[in-house]
């Protein structure tokens, strides 16, 4: 048998590892300290680029576990679920979350794991997700047709770009390494200005 097999777990048992791996990435989130919004925010002024480090890592190290589990015959990429792209509407909704991201410094996975240790002000953002996604509801009828713009169908970077797997896997590891390279000399800078002007990674005096 090849992955993915979810469809051969009972419905019990699906539910089960959902809960768990669900619980697992809450727990990691918070001590890796995406449960604070000074945290998450830093990586925008450039100070701190732990989200950018662990977020990019987990990346690569899943498309890396594809990759070499798809070439070993462990699993069948062909049935692996890829959502279908809708470059316009996709392209507005991450500017969004962005904006939203930088304002109040959660994510919507962040924050869960925020109201989870008590932070108030991720409630307020979990309370700001929810009416976001009652006013989307609301107006669908209205942006239904901006909502299938751009429709390019289940996309891959190998298929976009007409290149063999393993050299998008290539190209990506080294899009990583050289953004770990450089999110290591921002900090250094600015932990180099914390030293010489007496602030703080917060920017604090």
């Amino acid at each position: 048998m090849t992955a993915p097999f979810l469809g051969s777990l009972s419905t019990g048992a699906f539910v089960t590892l959902s809960l768990v791996l669900g619980f697992l990435f809450g727990f990691f989130l918070e001590r890796a300290g995406f449960s604070s919004a000074l945290k998450l925010t830093a990586q925008f002024y450039f100070k701190d680029f732990a989200v950018l480090k662990v977020m990019f890592t987990a990346i690569v190290t899943a498309m890396l576990g594809l990759a070499w589990f798809a070439a070993l015959g462990w699993l069948d990429l062909s049935q692996v679920y890829i959502p279908p792209s809708f470059i316009w509407p996709q392209i507005a909704g991450g500017l969004l979350l962005g904006a939203g991201f930088i304002v109040g410094g959660y994510c919507p996975g962040t924050s869960v794991a925020a109201a989870a240790v008590g932070k108030i002000d991720a409630l307020f953002f979990i309370a700001g997700i929810f009416a976001g996604i009652f006013l989307f509801g609301a107006g669908v009828p209205h942006f239904a047709a901006f909502n299938v713009s751009g429709s390019l169908g289940p996309l891959t970077l190998p298929m976009l770009f007409n290149v063999n797997t393993g050299a998008v896997v290539f190209l990506v590891v080294l899009v990583a390494v050289g953004a770990f390279w450089a999110s290591e000399k921002s900090e250094g800078v600015w932990h180099l200005f914390g030293r010489t002007y007496g602030t703080n990674s917060q920017g604090k005096a």
